[in-house]
């Protein structure tokens, strides 16, 4: 009657979840403003203007248009505007052909992931990384191979990699900027991953996709960030507007299977299949709609930018260790001990809520997100301050 590995799932602690939800009952008891939560990446900034008006205008239309279904892969006018979008912006030859709209970047990996693996395949991501890669790639009956990043850079492991790699490594996947580190992988590291995945395909006559992850993409201090379908044939972009347009809880993104694979349409069609199987059609439309008039509009970076900055003289002050973010908005910080879980779980006695380091395939280190309030960060200090005299 139940199916054991879902149970299983279902009963396994999710940290971030966990913290989070933690994190709301403990405001409920004791305020808000007495809980420091770096819990969960929902951005603090609101959504642009340009999109509660379109919420707005499209609000207005006659309302049996406003909720009809659209095709399986999205309203034909919608999938366009990205397609044009990402040919304008990044100059591929982008067509509405090989865009698929989504809910979200998770249903982006999940359809991706189902679509060109097959059961026994392996595939490799760069730890840390989030978490739900494994539970998406075991979903599609294959095995996660994580391989760590270089330190203390967090680039990929090249080298590391290529030992990874064997016949039956049928896929990659990169998020950069990356979540929970917030590095930027440097052009420099992508054309060497790209090269070694192309020397790869010839040695092992095999094929290996690159997913790049983007939902951070716009959120970046300064640092280039590549356009990975440019640098590597054989890649499908999964994006989503949860950050960029701060509208996590919306759930809208789109899968974009690069026009220059030169069997685009075919893997396009086993897109399609695999959200077919998946349940994952016609993705909310009016929400379709609005993300379609707001292409490219810039994100609020200012705001996460002064909170890093915050956020990293206050922790320098303390005499923390930490990796400076060049994107997203997450800080990853050394634990006060070898294990980040006892670590996250002194900390609540201050009321901090950072996630453990375990939770995304590495050990030692938390992450804060620091995509909350200004005024949240700054009293959180003394805090901050009285976690590190417990460790004295």
């Amino acid at each position: 009657m139940i199916n054991e590995r879902m149970h299983d799932l279902g009963a396994e602690p999710n940290k971030i979840r966990e913290l989070f939800a933690y994190g709301m009952a403990r405001k409920a008891e004791i305020g808000a403003e007495n809980v420091f939560d770096y819990s969960i990446g929902n951005p603090s900034v609101p959504a642009p203007d340009a999109v509660t008006e379109q919420f707005r205008i499209q609000l207005a239309k006659d309302p049996v248009i406003v909720h009809e279904y659209t095709p399986s892969p999205g309203d034909p006018t919608v999938r366009r505007a990205i397609a044009d979008h990402i040919r304008d912006t990044f100059g591929i030859p982008a067509t509405m052909d090989n865009v698929y709209v989504t809910s979200g970047a998770s249903s982006c990996i999940a359809i991706t992931l189902a679509a060109i693996t097959n059961p026994g395949d392996e595939v490799i991501t760069i730890s840390p990384y989030f978490p739900e890669y494994k539970t998406w790639t075991e979903n599609a009956g294959c095995t996660l191979i994580e391989v760590p990043a270089e330190t203390p850079s967090f680039q990929p492991d090249i080298p590391a990699i290529e030992a990874a790699i064997t016949p039956k490594t049928s896929a990659v996947i990169i998020n950069t900027p990356n979540n929970p580190v917030g590095t930027v992988y440097t052009r420099a590291s992508l054309e060497a991953l790209a090269s070694l995945l192309q020397e790869k395909e010839r040695e092992y006559g095999t094929r290996i996709m690159l997913i790049s992850d983007e939902p951070y993409r716009e959120i970046v201090y300064g640092a280039e960030v590549p356009y990975v379908p440019s640098l590597y044939e054989d890649t499908i972009v999964c994006y989503s507007f949860s950050k960029s347009l701060s509208l996590p809880g919306e759930r809208i993104g789109y899968i974009y299977v690069s026009d220059l694979i030169p069997d685009a349409r075919e893997l396009f069609t086993a897109i399609s299949g695999a959200g077919r199987s998946l349940g994952y059609i016609c993705a909310p439309v009016l929400l379709q709609r609005v993300i379609a008039q707001c292409l490219g509009i810039p994100s609020d970076v200012a705001t996460y930018e002064e909170n890093r900055r915050i956020l990293c003289k206050g922790l320098d002050e303390l005499g923390y260790e930490y990796v400076e973010p060049d994107g997203a908005f997450y800080l990853w910080v050394r634990a006060l001990e070898d294990d980040a879980v006892a670590f996250s779980e002194r900390a609540k006695d201050f009321e901090l809520l950072l996630v453990p380091s375990d939770s995304f395939g590495a050990t030692g280190w938390v992450r804060l997100s620091y995509c909350i309030a200004k005024d949240t960060i700054e009293r959180s200090m003394p805090a901050f301050a009285k976690l590190k005299e417990a460790y004295a």
